[in-house]
């Protein structure tokens, strides 16, 4: 297999890091699923429920923050593979101890652990792919790669859901006993585990070989802030991530919340999620197919982000109470967020190939990480809404139009990179 120019998007490489993200969408997913019945068998229910949900999911999130920059630090000094291997070793083995932890101390640090490995899955692909692909159909690489690992999110669910079958099923042939949640964790380490395998014969990026051997400054995460230019565009390519993670952090996984106060009743954190993330992976091959057929990424992704406010409205004011209307908004919320593909390549393509993976593997775990700042905001509006009986609502709305204002200026401000030559260093 030829290292640059590949045209099939359904290459082995591709088919390896969709592979991978969607191991890494299933784990990054499933302590939201099962977080409740996980706490609850570690008596760490209750009154302090709430707060121990929070503390955990901040653990995971500062995890992918400082492995977001080192990942992607080590994907331009050492290379993309060494990345995607050391990544998947770290976070398949922390979701295997997370099944065995005993309280909140050890259940913390494998939190932590995990969100480390698995910041760096996403930005290597998509790194890897975007430098080998040809530069024309690269953008259906990246969109197979996210159309798929979507998906994991929906497994998550599921795995969740038949927690007690698959440890039946263990059982059966190790003779231990697992409880749902051990087993759902059990599970994602061993797909790690088992992707670890398929990664043998994957190829390193050309771009990055030609540079390997050469003084030129390499993942100098510094560097980003160091010129002004450089600097602007970073920020920028956050920006555009920013309602993706408003609408899945803070809509879909604080539902429950929100529900109550449209007065729906019923609703389950982990099928909204699932609805969401099948509404994803839905968006992400429909922006994908837009991207190349109108030639233009900036194009597609304001579409989206302007649909996706709207949506938001239509969300959080419902016309029907009922909960299968509420579901078929969580199915088209996560459809108008489906542009994580291009959001995700946009900044791979804005970047030289010295400093593409630090960028490629921080920007969206940056955006990921935003959902804490985010949710404090949304939190802290709380109190100025208090006396309308609908504080969580409009608190919802307030920081919506404030990520959408962002992420519009951000796509505005970056230049087409649609079939753009990525084969140059970057000036840092």
């Amino acid at each position: 297999m030829k290292a640059e120019g590949l045209r099939n998007p359904f290459n082995l490489l591709v088919i390896v890091a969709s592979l991978g993200y969607f191991v890494d969408i299933y784990d990054l997913i499933l302590f939201n699923v099962i977080k409740k019945e996980s706490l609850e068998a570690l008596g760490l229910g209750g009154a302090g429920y709430e707060q121990n949900e929070i503390f955990l999911f901040n653990c995971q999130m500062a995890g992918m923050l400082a492995g977001g920059i080192l990942w992607g630090v080590l994907g331009d000094r050492k290379g993309r593979l060494s990345v995607l291997f050391g990544s998947i070793i770290l976070y398949s083995a922390a979701n295997i101890f997370n099944a065995f932890v005993t309280g909140m101390g050890e259940y913390a640090v494998v939190r932590f652990l995990a969100g480390l490995g698995l910041a760096g899955e996403l930005g290597a692909g998509i790194t890897l792919v975007v430098e080998t692909m040809d530069k024309e159909r690269r953008g259906y690489g990246t969109m197979v790669i996210v159309t798929f690992g979507a998906l994991g999110a929906v497994f998550a669910s599921l795995v969740a859901r038949e927690g007690m079958a698959f440890a039946s099923f263990a059982h059966g042939i190790t003779g231990l006993q697992f409880s749902g949640w051990q087993m759902a964790y059990i599970v994602g380490g061993l797909l790690g585990l088992v992707l670890l395998i398929l990664r043998i014969g994957t190829i390193e990026s050309g771009m990055f070989n030609r540079i390997r051997e050469t003084t030129v400054l390499k993942g100098k995460f510094f560097s980003l802030f160091a010129n002004r230019k450089i600097f602007l565009k970073y920020l920028s390519c956050i920006a555009i991530g920013l309602p993706i993670w408003y609408i899945i952090g803070i809509l879909i996984a604080l539902c429950v919340g929100l529900s109550s106060e449209m007065g729906i009743e019923g609703v389950v954190t982990g099928t909204a999620i699932m609805y969401a993330y099948i509404g994803l992976s839905a968006g992400d091959l429909l922006s994908g197919l837009l991207s190349q057929w109108f030639r233009s990424r900036k194009k597609v992704v304001i579409g989206y982000i302007t649909a996706s406010m709207i949506l938001v409205l239509v969300f959080l004011f419902p016309l029907s109470r009922s909960l299968t209307w509420f579901y078929i908004l969580c199915f088209l919320l996560g459809t108008a967020t489906g542009y994580w593909a291009l959001f995700v390549t946009i900044a791979a393509e804005q970047f030289g190939t010295n400093i593409r993976s630090t960028v490629t593997t921080t920007v969206p775990n940056f955006v990921r990480g935003a959902v804490v700042p985010v949710t404090l905001l949304y939190k802290s509006l709380h109190t100025v809404f208090a006396d309308g009986g609908q504080a969580k609502i409009f608190s919802a709305l307030i920081v919506g139009i404030i990520c959408s204002a962002l992420a519009l200026a951000g796509i505005l401000s970056v230049k087409e990179s649609f079939s753009k030559d990525l084969n140059y260093i970057e000036e840092c």
